[in-house]
Protein backbone atom coordinates (compact mmCIF):
# COMPACT_ATOMS: atom_id res chain seq x y z
CA UNK A 1 0.00 0.00 0.00
CA UNK A 2 1.38 3.36 -1.07
CA UNK A 3 0.57 6.08 1.44
CA UNK A 4 1.70 9.36 2.87
CA UNK A 5 -0.68 9.33 5.83
CA UNK A 6 -2.74 6.49 7.25
CA UNK A 7 -6.34 7.72 7.49
CA UNK A 8 -9.42 5.82 8.66
CA UNK A 9 -9.97 4.60 5.07
CA UNK A 10 -6.53 2.96 4.98
CA UNK A 11 -7.02 1.52 8.47
CA UNK A 12 -10.25 -0.12 7.32
CA UNK A 13 -8.49 -1.65 4.31
CA UNK A 14 -5.47 -2.78 6.30
CA UNK A 15 -7.68 -4.39 8.94
CA UNK A 16 -9.63 -6.34 6.32
CA UNK A 17 -6.50 -7.44 4.47
CA UNK A 18 -4.78 -8.66 7.61
CA UNK A 19 -7.92 -10.38 8.88
CA UNK A 20 -7.85 -12.45 5.69
CA UNK A 21 -4.22 -13.37 6.24
CA UNK A 22 -2.60 -11.17 3.61
CA UNK A 23 0.93 -9.89 4.16
CA UNK A 24 0.80 -6.14 3.64
CA UNK A 25 3.84 -3.98 2.88
CA UNK A 26 3.17 -0.35 3.79
CA UNK A 27 5.22 2.03 1.60
CA UNK A 28 5.50 5.60 2.85
CA UNK A 29 6.29 7.50 -0.35
CA UNK A 30 7.77 10.36 1.66
CA UNK A 31 10.71 8.11 2.57
CA UNK A 32 11.37 6.48 -0.81
CA UNK A 33 13.27 7.40 -3.97
CA UNK A 34 12.22 6.48 -7.48
CA UNK A 35 14.88 6.13 -10.16
CA UNK A 36 14.58 5.46 -13.86
CA UNK A 37 15.04 1.71 -13.46
CA UNK A 38 14.59 0.96 -9.74
CA UNK A 39 13.29 2.26 -6.42
CA UNK A 40 14.29 2.08 -2.77
CA UNK A 41 10.75 0.84 -2.03
CA UNK A 42 10.43 -2.92 -1.46
CA UNK A 43 8.25 -3.79 -4.45
CA UNK A 44 10.01 -6.76 -6.07
CA UNK A 45 7.91 -9.54 -4.52
CA UNK A 46 4.54 -7.79 -4.33
CA UNK A 47 1.48 -9.23 -6.07
CA UNK A 48 -0.26 -5.85 -6.31
CA UNK A 49 0.30 -2.27 -5.17
CA UNK A 50 -2.67 -0.19 -4.01
CA UNK A 51 -2.24 3.56 -4.32
CA UNK A 52 -3.64 5.39 -1.30
CA UNK A 53 -1.46 8.52 -1.43
CA UNK A 54 -3.11 11.59 0.03
CA UNK A 55 -1.08 13.91 -2.19
CA UNK A 56 -2.14 13.98 -5.85
CA UNK A 57 1.36 14.77 -7.13
CA UNK A 58 2.95 11.94 -5.12
CA UNK A 59 0.24 9.57 -6.32
CA UNK A 60 0.73 10.44 -9.98
CA UNK A 61 4.52 10.21 -9.96
CA UNK A 62 4.82 7.13 -7.74
CA UNK A 63 2.33 5.10 -9.78
CA UNK A 64 3.97 6.20 -13.03
CA UNK A 65 7.39 5.01 -11.82
CA UNK A 66 6.00 1.72 -10.51
CA UNK A 67 4.23 1.11 -13.80
CA UNK A 68 7.51 1.71 -15.66
CA UNK A 69 9.16 -1.02 -13.55
CA UNK A 70 6.38 -3.43 -14.48
CA UNK A 71 4.90 -3.44 -10.97
CA UNK A 72 1.08 -3.84 -11.07
CA UNK A 73 -0.61 -0.91 -9.38
CA UNK A 74 -4.20 0.18 -8.84
CA UNK A 75 -5.30 2.64 -9.75
CA UNK A 76 -2.97 2.87 -12.73
CA UNK A 77 -1.20 6.10 -13.70
CA UNK A 78 -3.38 6.69 -16.76
CA UNK A 79 -6.54 6.64 -14.67
CA UNK A 80 -4.95 8.90 -12.09
CA UNK A 81 -3.80 11.37 -14.73
CA UNK A 82 -7.33 11.78 -16.08
CA UNK A 83 -9.12 11.88 -12.73
CA UNK A 84 -6.69 14.27 -11.02
CA UNK A 85 -7.35 17.01 -13.57
CA UNK A 86 -10.94 18.28 -13.80
CA UNK A 87 -10.50 19.45 -17.39
CA UNK A 88 -9.20 16.04 -18.51
CA UNK A 89 -11.95 14.43 -16.47
CA UNK A 90 -14.65 16.46 -18.21
CA UNK A 91 -13.16 15.76 -21.65
CA UNK A 92 -13.05 12.01 -21.00
CA UNK A 93 -16.68 11.97 -19.90
CA UNK A 94 -17.83 14.06 -22.85
CA UNK A 95 -15.89 11.95 -25.35
CA UNK A 96 -17.63 8.86 -23.96
CA UNK A 97 -21.04 10.55 -24.31
CA UNK A 98 -21.54 10.52 -20.54
CA UNK A 99 -23.78 13.45 -19.57
CA UNK A 100 -21.68 16.01 -17.71
CA UNK A 101 -22.13 19.72 -16.94
CA UNK A 102 -21.29 22.20 -19.71
CA UNK A 103 -17.70 23.33 -19.16
CA UNK A 104 -15.26 25.83 -20.64
CA UNK A 105 -11.57 26.42 -19.93
CA UNK A 106 -9.90 29.80 -20.42
CA UNK A 107 -6.35 31.01 -19.85
CA UNK A 108 -6.75 34.72 -19.17
CA UNK A 109 -9.06 36.64 -16.87
CA UNK A 110 -10.59 38.38 -19.86
CA UNK A 111 -11.46 35.12 -21.61
CA UNK A 112 -12.64 33.60 -18.32
CA UNK A 113 -14.99 36.53 -17.73
CA UNK A 114 -16.42 36.05 -21.22
CA UNK A 115 -17.00 32.37 -20.43
CA UNK A 116 -18.70 33.24 -17.15
CA UNK A 117 -20.93 35.80 -18.85
CA UNK A 118 -21.86 33.28 -21.53
CA UNK A 119 -23.02 30.80 -18.87
CA UNK A 120 -24.88 33.48 -16.94
CA UNK A 121 -25.31 33.71 -13.20
CA UNK A 122 -24.92 31.69 -11.13
CA UNK A 123 -22.11 29.58 -12.54
CA UNK A 124 -19.18 27.78 -10.95
CA UNK A 125 -15.42 28.38 -11.05
CA UNK A 126 -13.25 25.46 -9.93
CA UNK A 127 -9.52 24.76 -9.68
CA UNK A 128 -8.43 22.13 -12.20
CA UNK A 129 -6.87 20.09 -9.39
CA UNK A 130 -8.04 19.67 -5.83
CA UNK A 131 -10.57 17.83 -3.70
CA UNK A 132 -12.95 18.17 -0.74
CA UNK A 133 -14.66 21.16 -2.37
CA UNK A 134 -11.75 23.50 -1.71
CA UNK A 135 -11.34 26.75 -3.67
CA UNK A 136 -14.60 26.26 -5.54
CA UNK A 137 -16.71 29.37 -6.07
CA UNK A 138 -20.34 29.85 -7.00
CA UNK A 139 -20.38 33.14 -8.88
CA UNK A 140 -23.62 35.12 -8.61
CA UNK A 141 -22.72 38.42 -10.28
CA UNK A 142 -20.23 40.13 -12.57
CA UNK A 143 -18.74 41.99 -9.60
CA UNK A 144 -18.09 38.70 -7.83
CA UNK A 145 -16.59 37.23 -11.02
CA UNK A 146 -14.17 40.12 -11.46
CA UNK A 147 -13.04 39.93 -7.82
CA UNK A 148 -12.52 36.15 -7.81
CA UNK A 149 -10.66 36.18 -11.13
CA UNK A 150 -8.36 38.93 -9.86
CA UNK A 151 -7.61 36.91 -6.73
CA UNK A 152 -6.81 33.79 -8.75
CA UNK A 153 -4.54 35.73 -11.11
CA UNK A 154 -2.67 37.21 -8.16
CA UNK A 155 -2.10 33.80 -6.52
CA UNK A 156 0.63 33.17 -9.08
CA UNK A 157 0.66 29.39 -9.48
CA UNK A 158 0.20 28.37 -13.09
CA UNK A 159 -2.77 26.14 -12.27
CA UNK A 160 -4.66 29.20 -11.01
CA UNK A 161 -4.32 30.64 -14.50
CA UNK A 162 -6.30 27.74 -15.95
CA UNK A 163 -9.85 28.95 -15.43
CA UNK A 164 -12.27 26.02 -15.33
CA UNK A 165 -15.81 27.40 -15.65
CA UNK A 166 -18.89 25.23 -15.39
CA UNK A 167 -22.62 25.66 -15.56
CA UNK A 168 -24.41 25.66 -12.22
CA UNK A 169 -26.58 22.55 -11.87
CA UNK A 170 -29.60 23.25 -9.69
CA UNK A 171 -29.49 19.93 -7.86
CA UNK A 172 -32.12 19.04 -5.23
CA UNK A 173 -29.93 19.80 -2.21
CA UNK A 174 -27.89 16.66 -2.63
CA UNK A 175 -25.60 14.72 -4.92
CA UNK A 176 -24.82 11.02 -5.19
CA UNK A 177 -21.44 9.38 -4.49
CA UNK A 178 -20.93 5.87 -5.85
CA UNK A 179 -17.94 3.67 -5.08
CA UNK A 180 -17.32 1.36 -8.02
CA UNK A 181 -14.66 -1.18 -8.97
CA UNK A 182 -14.05 -1.49 -12.70
CA UNK A 183 -17.50 -0.04 -13.29
CA UNK A 184 -19.39 -2.28 -10.85
CA UNK A 185 -21.04 -0.30 -8.02
CA UNK A 186 -20.18 -1.42 -4.49
CA UNK A 187 -22.33 1.09 -2.61
CA UNK A 188 -23.89 4.51 -3.04
CA UNK A 189 -24.96 7.36 -0.78
CA UNK A 190 -26.40 10.83 -1.03
CA UNK A 191 -24.66 13.86 0.43
CA UNK A 192 -27.13 16.56 1.42
CA UNK A 193 -26.68 20.13 2.60
CA UNK A 194 -28.36 23.53 2.55
CA UNK A 195 -25.06 24.82 1.15
CA UNK A 196 -24.53 24.45 -2.59
CA UNK A 197 -21.46 22.30 -1.83
CA UNK A 198 -22.68 18.96 -0.50
CA UNK A 199 -19.33 17.15 0.00
CA UNK A 200 -19.13 14.98 3.10
CA UNK A 201 -15.82 16.77 3.79
CA UNK A 202 -17.82 20.02 3.93
CA UNK A 203 -20.25 18.57 6.45
CA UNK A 204 -22.88 17.19 4.09
CA UNK A 205 -25.28 14.69 5.68
CA UNK A 206 -25.04 11.19 4.23
CA UNK A 207 -27.72 8.57 3.58
CA UNK A 208 -27.80 5.32 1.60
CA UNK A 209 -28.97 5.55 -2.01
CA UNK A 210 -30.34 2.78 -4.20
CA UNK A 211 -29.08 3.09 -7.75
CA UNK A 212 -31.59 2.74 -10.55
CA UNK A 213 -30.73 1.26 -13.94
CA UNK A 214 -29.79 4.62 -15.46
CA UNK A 215 -27.43 5.54 -12.63
CA UNK A 216 -25.82 2.10 -12.76
CA UNK A 217 -25.29 2.45 -16.51
CA UNK A 218 -23.69 5.88 -16.11
CA UNK A 219 -21.36 4.65 -13.36
CA UNK A 220 -20.14 1.87 -15.63
CA UNK A 221 -19.66 4.20 -18.60
CA UNK A 222 -17.95 6.92 -16.54
CA UNK A 223 -15.57 4.37 -15.00
CA UNK A 224 -14.65 3.01 -18.42
CA UNK A 225 -14.17 6.55 -19.76
CA UNK A 226 -11.37 7.29 -17.27
CA UNK A 227 -9.66 3.90 -17.46
CA UNK A 228 -11.33 1.83 -14.74
CA UNK A 229 -10.16 0.89 -11.27
CA UNK A 230 -11.50 1.70 -7.80
CA UNK A 231 -13.30 4.99 -8.33
CA UNK A 232 -15.68 7.43 -6.71
CA UNK A 233 -18.26 8.52 -9.28
CA UNK A 234 -20.20 11.67 -8.40
CA UNK A 235 -23.60 12.23 -9.95
CA UNK A 236 -26.19 14.97 -9.66
CA UNK A 237 -29.88 14.42 -10.25
CA UNK A 238 -31.39 16.73 -12.84
CA UNK A 239 -35.03 17.57 -13.37
CA UNK A 240 -35.83 17.66 -9.64
CA UNK A 241 -36.92 20.93 -8.10
CA UNK A 242 -34.27 22.22 -5.72
CA UNK A 243 -36.92 22.96 -3.07
CA UNK A 244 -38.53 19.55 -3.51
CA UNK A 245 -37.86 16.50 -1.39
CA UNK A 246 -35.97 13.97 -3.53
CA UNK A 247 -36.48 11.36 -0.83
CA UNK A 248 -40.24 11.63 -1.41
CA UNK A 249 -40.18 12.08 -5.18
CA UNK A 250 -37.70 9.26 -5.70
CA UNK A 251 -35.45 11.51 -7.77
CA UNK A 252 -35.76 12.38 -11.44
CA UNK A 253 -34.34 9.23 -12.96
CA UNK A 254 -31.85 11.34 -14.90
CA UNK A 255 -28.35 12.35 -13.90
CA UNK A 256 -25.26 14.26 -14.86
CA UNK A 257 -21.82 12.98 -13.88
CA UNK A 258 -19.70 15.85 -12.69
CA UNK A 259 -16.57 14.06 -11.51
CA UNK A 260 -14.74 10.75 -11.12
CA UNK A 261 -12.23 10.41 -8.26
CA UNK A 262 -9.27 8.03 -8.35
CA UNK A 263 -8.04 7.93 -4.73
CA UNK A 264 -11.53 7.79 -3.35
CA UNK A 265 -12.28 7.97 0.37
CA UNK A 266 -14.99 5.60 1.58
CA UNK A 267 -15.25 5.86 5.37
CA UNK A 268 -18.40 8.01 5.13
CA UNK A 269 -19.92 5.54 2.65
CA UNK A 270 -19.08 2.60 4.92
CA UNK A 271 -20.81 4.35 7.83
CA UNK A 272 -23.84 5.44 5.77
CA UNK A 273 -24.75 2.09 4.21
CA UNK A 274 -25.22 -1.53 5.26
CA UNK A 275 -22.51 -2.58 2.81
CA UNK A 276 -19.19 -3.76 4.26
CA UNK A 277 -17.23 -1.48 1.94
CA UNK A 278 -13.64 -2.52 2.87
CA UNK A 279 -14.62 -6.19 2.50
CA UNK A 280 -16.00 -5.58 -0.99
CA UNK A 281 -12.89 -3.60 -1.95
CA UNK A 282 -10.63 -6.43 -0.74
CA UNK A 283 -12.75 -8.92 -2.69
CA UNK A 284 -11.92 -6.91 -5.78
CA UNK A 285 -8.22 -6.61 -4.90
CA UNK A 286 -7.99 -10.37 -4.40
CA UNK A 287 -9.63 -10.94 -7.78
CA UNK A 288 -7.19 -8.50 -9.44
CA UNK A 289 -4.20 -10.22 -7.84
CA UNK A 290 -5.50 -13.64 -8.91
CA UNK A 291 -5.98 -12.45 -12.50
CA UNK A 292 -2.43 -11.11 -12.55
CA UNK A 293 -1.06 -14.38 -11.18
CA UNK A 294 -3.00 -16.39 -13.77
CA UNK A 295 -1.70 -14.14 -16.51
CA UNK A 296 1.89 -14.57 -15.33
CA UNK A 297 1.53 -18.37 -15.28
CA UNK A 298 0.02 -18.38 -18.76
CA UNK A 299 2.89 -16.23 -20.05
CA UNK A 300 5.48 -18.62 -18.56
CA UNK A 301 3.72 -21.65 -20.06
CA UNK A 302 3.63 -19.97 -23.47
Amino acid sequence: MLYSRIRKDEKLLLGELRERGHDVEKIDVRKERFGLDSTTAAVDDLDLVVDRCLSTSRSLYATRFLDSYGVPVVNGPETGDVCADKAKNSLALAEADVPTPATEVAFTTEAALEAIESFGYPCVLKPVTGSWGRLMAKIDSRNAAEAILEHKETLGHYEHKVFYVQEFVDKPGRDVRVLAVDGEPIAAMTRSSEHWLTNAAKGGETAPFELDDRATELVERASEAVGGGMLGVDLMEVGVEADGDPAETGGSGEYTVHEVNHTVEFKALDAATDVDVPARVVDWLEAKAADLADGAVAEVDA
